[in-house]
């Protein structure tokens, strides 16, 4: 029988092309010395060029990698909630298929799953455009302002959590960006931790300020009554 796989790697992808090798390769040298059963899903979110032939072939190379491909285009959200769907490893990870998150981080992020239900990363001396920054910043600021948590970095894709800290999620357009407050609403512990970012080198931004900013701000007030009108569980009694 096959070991069951214990941490599952999902990697949303666009027009990524030129990304897939290196990124297969720096994920599996950086799991492979833990000696923990895993898997790196590829989600290849409809794309135009050679990312599903680039995947195919790196599936040949180990079959640690898999890949699954959408018949359309649905988004990062959906990719990422495909990959979550079609695997069933206790313990989950995700980071951006740009290269821009490094795999080395991995190790120490699952560690921290000893002490807290999702450990997700802070990007230190990030490598994208002032404007890039400057719209993370008032993001955080409206997400204070608005649903009264303060989380440095939720845009960072490198994450580490456990599937239970999912309980109670469902899918939406958006729900990559939310997730660390999304599970903190639910009662799991959620820890930031400094992690490093790295330039773009291959392949380019799916992002601009209006598709990162304009619709996070606005999903913000969704989100904040989403979080009043959740139901929480509730001490009962049986006789």
């Amino acid at each position: 029988m096959p070991t069951p796989t214990e941490i599952a790697v999902i990697v949303p992808v666009f027009n990524e092309a030129e990304n897939i090798a290196p990124l297969a390769r720096e994920i599996l040298a950086a799991l492979a010395p833990l000696n923990r059963p895993f898997e790196i899903v590829f989600v290849d979110d409809a794309s135009s060029d050679a990312t599903w032939a680039n995947i195919s072939s790196e599936r040949g190379n180990d079959p640690r990698v898999r890949g699954l491909r959408h018949a359309r285009n649905a988004g990062q959200s959906a990719a990422v909630w495909t990959g979550l769907q079609a695997t069933t490893a206790p313990i989950l990870c995700t980071l951006d298929g740009d290269r821009q998150n490094n795999p080395a981080d991995l190790p120490r992020l699952l560690t921290e799953l000893a002490t807290c239900d999702f450990a997700c990363g802070a990007r230190v001396n990030r490598q994208d455009t002032f404007v890039r920054r400057a719209s993370s910043s008032v993001a955080r600021w409206a997400r204070r302002a608005i649903l009264g948590v303060d989380f440095a970095d939720t845009g960072c894709a490198l994450r580490a959590f456990k599937r239970s800290a999912l309980d109670g999620l469902f899918p939406f357009n958006g729900l990559h960006r939310f997730l660390p407050i999304l599970v903190h609403g639910g009662g799991a512990k959620v820890r930031e931790i400094p992690v490093s970012h790295r330039p773009r080198v291959a392949g380019v931004s799916k992002y601009g300020v209006w598709n990162r900013l304009g619709r996070g701000v606005v999903d913000l007030f969704a989100i904040a009554w989403y979080q009043r009108r959740r139901l929480r569980s509730v001490p009962f009694s049986e006789t």
